[in-house]
């Protein structure tokens, strides 16, 4: 129980409480990012490749991104609400042009940012861009600063609607902390709606104390953790640093601003289907950007059905807006919560260990919510990895999770109202079935 139950500790006062710390600090005041934004981001995925002859469907080009459009419109991403289109670093040019302006690699993007921007919002998406807050990208190419205003003028002329900030090459901390506000700033006087992603708290914290408040007055969501990769030991180091940092994160997201965990690999090639079905529920859980790094052309079905879930977005786009925290650990277990709008609960338990077979996993509802979520009684709906209802619970029951090894299992809590009998069998109101 060791974090888990000094986190219960510090929630005694119940989920009331925790709801009202609800704009203790206050959000970047842009209107934007009021759920986590959700869509695609190249990075993970396909990386620096700027070889279009060697590599022609994998070069980072407009081709590229025009390809990704096309089936986020039409294969039922948008609909499911991934609406942002993210190029990441090795877009630029080696060098800026004459006039000092940012400008795109001529021979993969020959049509400019501003066409390819018009291609995707007529598609029905949003587009998003890469710049840094140094003198470099990460991948050398040029950074912004000494050019906030000029180059968040340029993503504004382009119709940029998300900016993702690094922050390789920044000098000293504090010359890095000032460019991430000007920049914040130059996109506000643009007068467009730019949703603005930052890298601040990632850079920052080998060197000191991340202030969170002064960040979410800038940033709609940061980096705070290293980038992932396509393995499940990249999965779970990013939950064990969440986990063991969630008393300073957990209060300070909400709508406006959130903790980025970095991109979904599901439908790539190094977790297996229950890891998959691991990282999905816990983006849920932590309310967490969607933003998938993965190949859509040629993505299979069981990876899209599951990254397009509705009860699972449903789950990360609560607009409560409340972060969710791990509650209980043992050796193999962990069981992890997050209040929903209407008095519900999210409720995810996952098997940490990595051999032998399925466990079972005992729930007591009691449990969660610090005993509201089922007082006196409430239903209880499975989401991952299948759909079932499990019943009705009340503060006495328990129940027997089967829970594959890295599997989790998702859950959803409903509080139960006496209704008449509604025709089916179990008397639930039906719009819970």
């Amino acid at each position: 129980m060791a974090g888990g139950e000094s986190w219960r500790g510090s929630m005694l006062a119940g989920v009331i409480t925790l709801l009202a710390v609800v704009g203790l600090a206050a959000a970047l005041d842009n209107g934007l990012a009021r759920t986590p934004p959700m869509g695609w981001l190249h990075w993970e995925r396909f990386l620096c490749q700027t070889d279009c002859e060697r590599e022609p469907l994998n070069c980072i080009s407009e081709q590229l991104f025009m390809q990704m459009a096309d089936r986020m419109a039409s294969e039922g991403w948008k609909e499911v609400g991934y609406r942002f289109l993210c190029i990441d670093d090795c877009w630029m040019a080696p060098t800026r042009d004459g006039q000092g302006r940012l400008q795109p690699d001529l021979k993969r993007f020959p049509s400019g940012i501003k066409k390819l921007a018009d291609y995707v919002h007529s598609k029905g998406l949003k587009l998003g861009i890469y710049a840094d807050v140094g003198n470099r990208t990460c991948a050398g190419f040029p950074g912004s600063y000494g050019h906030y205003e000029q180059d968040a003028e340029t993503f504004a002329s382009w119709g940029v609607d998300l900016l993702k900030f690094d922050g390789c090459d920044f000098g000293t901390i504090d010359k890095m902390a000032d460019g991430y506000k000007k920049m914040s700033s130059a996109l506000n006087k643009t007068g467009r709606s730019i949703v603005y992603s930052c890298e601040w708290p990632l850079y920052q914290r080998p060197f000191k104390k991340v202030n969170y408040s002064e960040i979410k007055q800038y940033c709609n969501y940061w980096r705070n953790y290293a980038d992932i990769s396509d393995s499940w030991d990249s999965v779970k180091s990013i939950l064990d640093w969440t986990s063991s940092n969630q008393d300073i994160l957990v209060d300070i997201a909400g709508p406006g601003g959130w903790n980025d965990p970095d991109m979904l690999v599901i439908g790539n090639f190094g977790l297996s289907w229950d890891q998959q079905i691991t990282q999905m529920a816990f983006w849920a859980i932590m309310a967490a950007p969607l933003l998938m790094s993965n190949d859509l052309r040629q993505i299979n079905s069981k990876s899209k059905a599951l990254l397009q879930n509705k009860e699972v977005i449903a789950i990360n786009q609560d607009p409560l807006g409340k972060q969710g925290y791990r509650i209980t650990k043992d050796k193999t277990f962990e069981l992890w919560e997050r209040p929903l709008s209407g008095g519900a609960f999210a409720v995810a338990v996952i098997n940490r260990q990595e051999m032998g077979g399925p466990q079972t996993y005992d729930l007591a509802p009691v449990i969660i919510g610090n005993g509201l979520a089922c007082n006196p009684s409430c239903l209880i709906q499975q989401i991952l990895p299948i759909k079932r209802d499990l019943g009705l619970h009340n503060w006495i029951s328990h129940l027997t999770l089967v829970v594959n090894p890295t599997g989790t299992v998702l859950l959803k809590t409903v509080v139960h109202v006496d209704m008449p009998f509604m025709g089916n069998e179990k008397g639930y109101p039906k719009d819970i079935l």
